[in-house]
């Protein structure tokens, strides 16, 4: 698992563009709190599985990135990007608007979703097959 610590928040030129960039970084990025006991779930999960995420704990980030940060992923989520995001098979969820920002969980540069999507790629067996196809796994 890879911590990343972001010191520049000027060099996107919006919010989303900064997560887009942030996001398609590595082959899977999550963007985390570390006192979040599902953001922890979802990261052991991947470890479990043998990838190693970027994780950006957006609670270790300065105010201003973070709260801006939360806000895109939010948007994200309650806009119902995630449904079926990044070629996960399993049925879509509706989207919500309360969703919770973190953990977010993107897959070769895409949303896959939260910690609901991500065990339902898991249980339905869609997970993995995606992760290779993003080049985390190579088995």
């Amino acid at each position: 698992m890879r911590m990343v610590e972001v010191k520049n928040a000027a060099t996107a030129s919006s919010p989303f563009e900064r997560v887009a960039r942030m996001a398609s970084g590595n082959a899977v990025v999550v963007f985390s709190v570390s006192s979040c006991c599902m953001c922890h779930v979802v990261k052991r999960l991947l470890l479990g599985l043998g990838v190693g995420p970027t994780v950006y704990e957006l609670d270790q980030l300065d105010k201003a990135g973070s709260c801006e940060i939360q806000a895109v992923l939010e948007h994200l989520l309650a806009a119902g990007v995630a449904t079926g995001g990044a070629g996960c098979s399993s049925t879509p969820t509706a989207p919500s608007a309360t969703a919770v920002a973190v953990p977010a969980v993107f897959v070769g540069g895409k949303l896959l979703g939260g910690v609901e999507k991500v065990m339902s790629c898991h249980i339905n067996g869609s997970l993995v097959p995606l992760l290779k196809q993003a080049g985390a796994l190579w088995l």
